[in-house]
């Protein structure tokens, strides 16, 4: 049995993983803790800390289950450099699953994007498209960022270098270095990304479009089982699924 405390238990994430929790009968719910709440009230009866709550938040969470030892899976998106190199020292003293993306069908479509990139080559134009609900705080997205990653990777290029925001006026030509990226906003979409590789002649474009956070959820309660066996160290949700 893993016990579970939950961070962001009212938001919409928070709400569907105390929903799939209830349908798992190697999972218990032991905290729902949201803004105003005292996590150290509950963190002692938990294995490991699911966090869905807002980024600036995050590392105080993680501080707070380093102390006790406790596991963390971070579903939180939009941190600074700085909030992710805390992240990445804290996991020194605590096993971490941070992952832009919980779902079992977007960590396929980044090992796609990989291959994808790695066959086409170069000569392939980079863009990505992704949008989300109106109410959606950060851009781009978590998972959007993850795959301009994987491409910027592949190329052997610094994504920094090499993003290229939305388009307005007149820009030039495009450059085969860039990665475009557009973030869309607008009703109750749940998360689409695409990513499109195009050259003269032809177009591949992958596609994910999720229609319900049970997807994320149910993947993040599925890490929260993993972590909890694993020593200290960051680890992501493609050694989670097994995929590297």
């Amino acid at each position: 049995m893993t016990n579970v405390i939950i961070t962001g238990a009212k938001g919409r994430m928070g709400r569907a993983l105390v929903s799939c929790a209830s349908r798992q009968p190697d999972l218990r719910i032991v905290g729902e803790i949201d803004q105003g709440d005292d996590l150290s009230s509950v963190i002692a009866k938990g294995d490991v800390v699911i966090d869905f709550s807002f980024h600036a938040a995050t590392v105080g969470i993680l501080e707070l289950s380093a102390k006790h030892k406790k596991a963390v899976v971070i579903g939180t998106t939009g941190h600074s450099d700085d909030q992710r190199a805390t992240i990445k020292k804290l996991s020194a003293q605590v096993p971490i699953v941070f992952a832009s993306n919980y779902s079992t069908g977007v960590n396929t479509l980044f090992w796609l994007t990989q291959k994808a990139a790695e066959i086409l080559g170069p000569d392939f134009d980079l863009e990505i498209v992704e949008m989300h609900h109106r109410l959606k705080r950060d851009a781009p997205s978590g998972t959007a960022r993850t795959l301009a990653e994987i491409l910027a990777g592949v190329r052997q290029q610094q994504l920094e270098n090499s993003l290229r925001h939305g388009r307005a006026g007149i820009v030039g030509e495009r450059t085969n270095e860039e990665i475009g990226m557009h973030s869309i906003r607008g009703g109750d979409v749940v998360g689409d990304h695409t990513v499109i590789f195009a050259t003269p002649g032809e177009r591949v474009e992958l596609t994910h479009k999720a229609s319900s956070r049970d997807t994320f959820a149910n993947g993040a309660l599925r890490a929260a089982q993993w972590v909890g066996g694993q020593p200290p160290g960051l680890y992501d949700m493609q050694q989670v699924l097994g995929l590297k």
